[in-house]
């Protein structure tokens, strides 16, 4: 009805998933890297968790795409089949004929088709939508259909999506045989305020949208608020707020096109605040490209962020700093000008070198002592030209990282399907003006035929270190990102 007011080729947000609408923001596209490499080159049962509407069939349709053409899927769209249902089921998607058999029978020709397709260099994969409702009889079965191996090698990998519900039932004392085999743990997120706006925008150009944004950030706010971030409730408000303002005769999305959508969707704002803030992923979306060597140096001590006033102060006196004398020699030149004197080791330091602060966390007295304090990259090219760009520094410093044999994680601050050296080099910029472009890591992330580059902050020997350190983000980082937690 309003396609061509708005100059649409299709409408824009429906609810039945269409993978040419594929959100990639939000640890969406990150879930699939993961799933396209974990079902390529490792084995174990995976689980992809996440509220009603937040996405996990469109996942699931894009994972089908997505799979090499080596992996034969077998796609379980009704979870609530009992076990020889099931097998029945997975039986006819390997073009058996099995009807009538006992279930012995059928284990054993599905194990057999399961031996040939190996021999043909061919991996089978079941991916289970609605794993939630699925009856415990059935997914034991399915765990007894990925113990069937030849030698070391398993014939099924499986997928289970389902709502947090799942975590539930995996929980109860006779899954704990299943919920050992579950190698790897996603959530998807619901989509953040500042993500929802680049989601509404991204569904409008998808449909052959070509004019400038039309929703307001009134606008934006409210659906977020009416639609706690699930990508379900935003389609139905998007597409009913667009309806509203064609029958206004206008372009512009507003509150009132947004209220309008809740009463007839009957949505309500929330005042569950929305969790950009926090990891909603976790060590779900860390999982990400297990076997990268790791870290050779690391500290457990998360960063203490920066105040704004100290920041400033920083601002004024590093110019004064070049070139920086030895540290002995900083602490006698210049004491504190307070009337009292202060001691030496901690307080005269810190005074006069305020960058050790920006460059690490703070450490013990006797430590800062030993080491040299680091001086930011912002100090040094004040004193000569840097050999290389911040987009070069960082990538070498991320090649750094790997050379170990150690885990290590890392917070994910975004990641883009295309690699802008322009546009990375202005938020490095931006990251160095904060003192923390020595935190940032540049991580180049293929997928398909696509070069993307992933934008890491900080590492940590373990994700849940990772976890904890999120809290001490600069709180623009907290508040503009989809944070997840990234495992090299």
């Amino acid at each position: 009805m309003y396609l061509e007011h708005f100059g649409l080729n299709e409408p824009p947000f429906r609810i039945t998933p269409v993978t040419e609408f594929f959100f990639s923001g939000a640890n969406r596209g990150e879930i699939l890297d993961a799933l396209i490499y974990s079902l390529s080159e490792a084995e174990g049962i995976i689980k992809v968790s996440g509220e009603v509407g937040s996405g996990k069939t469109m996942l699931c349709r894009m994972l089908l795409e997505r799979l090499p053409g080596y992996i034969e899927t077998i796609y379980l769209a009704n979870p609530s089949l009992s076990r020889e249902e099931m097998l029945y089921a997975i039986a006819d998607a390997l073009g058996l004929d099995i009807k009538g058999e006992r279930v012995g029978v059928i284990m054993q020709n599905i194990q057999n088709r399961l031996e040939s397709l190996a021999r043909e260099g061919k991996r089978v994969v079941v991916l289970v939508d609605e794993a939630h409702a699925m009856p415990l009889d059935t997914l034991e079965e399915l765990r007894l259909l990925y113990n069937l191996q030849v030698g070391n090698f398993k014939l099924l990998q499986i997928v289970l999506f389902g709502q947090p519900e799942l975590n539930a039932k995996l929980e109860q004392p006779n899954m704990r045989q299943l919920k050992d085999r579950i190698v790897h743990h996603f959530h998807m997120q619901p989509l953040s305020r500042n993500v929802l706006e680049s989601y509404l925008m991204f569904r409008m150009r998808a449909a052959g949208y070509h004019g400038p944004d039309v929703f307001s950030p009134a606008a934006i706010k409210q659906i977020a608020n009416a639609s706690n971030g699930l990508m379900r409730r935003v389609n139905i408000l998007a597409d009913k707020s667009l309806l509203a303002a064609f029958v206004e005769d206008t372009h512009n999305i507003e509150p009132r096109h947004v209220q309008a959508a809740m009463r007839d969707s009957e949505l309500e704002p929330t005042r569950k605040p929305m969790p950009d803030k926090k990891v909603l992923g976790g060590a779900a979306a860390a999982i990400l490209v297990a076997g990268f060597a790791a870290w050779w140096w690391m500290h457990d001590t998360p960063q203490t962020p920066i105040p704004s006033s100290e920041l400033l102060y920083e601002a004024a006196v590093v110019p004064a700093m070049v070139p920086t004398p030895p540290p002995t020699q900083v602490a006698a030149q210049s004491p504190p000008p307070s009337p009292t004197p202060a001691p030496a080791d901690t307080s005269t330091i810190a005074t006069v070198t305020p960058p050790v602060a920006v460059a690490v966390p703070p450490q013990p007295a006797p430590v800062s002592t030993v080491a040299p304090p680091v001086v930011p990259a912002a100090t040094v090219s004040e004193a000569a030209p840097a050999p290389k760009s911040r987009y070069e520094q960082r990538i070498a410093a991320t090649q750094r990282l790997l050379v170990g044999k150690q885990a290590v994680a890392s917070i994910q601050l975004f990641y883009n399907e295309a690699i802008n050296k322009n546009n990375t080099e202005g938020f490095l910029r931006r990251a160095e003006k904060l003192g923390k472009l020595q935190e940032i890591y540049l991580l180049p992330a293929k997928s398909g035929n696509k070069e993307g580059l992933r934008v890491l902050y900080g590492a940590y020997p373990s994700a849940e270190a990772a976890r904890n350190a999120i809290q001490y983000l600069p709180s623009r980082y907290q508040e503009s990102f989809a944070i997840s937690i990234y495992i090299f």
